[in-house]
């Protein structure tokens, strides 16, 4: 089967991503909607370690060329950053029971990947423009923080300063994010999104571990004895 791709454009036409509406975290930006579907099929390899953890290797790997689902015009966001901050039409809610599972599944992926990269790359990272030249340790708090103290108050959750950034925090919250996932989609949330819905707050937290997952891989300096 094709993967179902959405093409997002800044609302001025400076930037535009494309992701994949199967794999949540699959997505790249680019100048054009022509080297974002470009870059992001250069990722499918990238991808793939995410859908082995979730057990989903051999669907992953049959799956057949980039398929564009939807054009679509994102936010003044989508210009500034190049990332998606908007969900496509074809991303509504409630979701089917097997289908937030699914996705939760590869959240947890993204999750469990993100660690692994994190506990194997140097301590310093090669210098480059983004996050003004961040080490290791401040790009997981940067992810780790955004996640549990922004992302998760779209589900209702709130949670102190920093207290995720234990390991026994950091696990807590992923285990009551995801049970909240599961509430919000049951409607037992009484506070609703305004401008995301849940596909997209799943799709958008496994983007932001992956993607600073590939920046710690792509800075790593263990092989330059870092």
């Amino acid at each position: 089967m094709p993967v179902r791709t959405v093409i997002e454009r800044g609302t001025k036409g400076k930037r535009s991503v494309a992701f994949s509406l199967d794999w949540p975290g699959w997505e790249r930006g680019a100048k054009t909607p022509e080297l974002a579907l470009e870059t992001l099929e250069s990722y499918r390899a990238r991808y793939r370690p995410v859908a082995e953890l979730a057990g989903m290797a051999k669907e992953f790997d049959a799956a057949g060329p980039l398929a564009v689902a939807e054009d679509h015009v994102g936010t003044g966001s989508t210009d500034f950053w190049g990332i998606s901050f908007a969900p496509s039409s074809l991303e509504t809610e409630p979701m089917a029971d097997a289908a937030l599972e699914r996705e939760i599944v590869l959240l947890q992926a993204c999750w469990a990947y993100f660690d692994a990269v994190a506990a194997r790359v140097s301590a310093e990272m090669r210098a480059g423009p983004r996050g003004g030249g961040r080490d290791r340790n401040r790009i997981v708090r940067h992810v780790i923080r955004n996640e549990s103290e922004e992302f998760a108050k779209s589900v209702g959750l709130k949670i102190p300063e920093e207290a995720a950034l234990t390991p026994d925090g950091l696990k807590q919250h992923r285990e009551t994010y995801v049970d909240a996932m599961r509430a919000y989609n049951a409607g037992q949330t009484t506070k609703r999104m305004k401008n995301w819905n849940l596909p997209y707050l799943i799709r958008h937290s496994a983007f932001h571990n992956l993607d600073h997952t590939w920046e710690m891989e792509d800075k790593d300096l263990t092989a330059d004895g870092g």
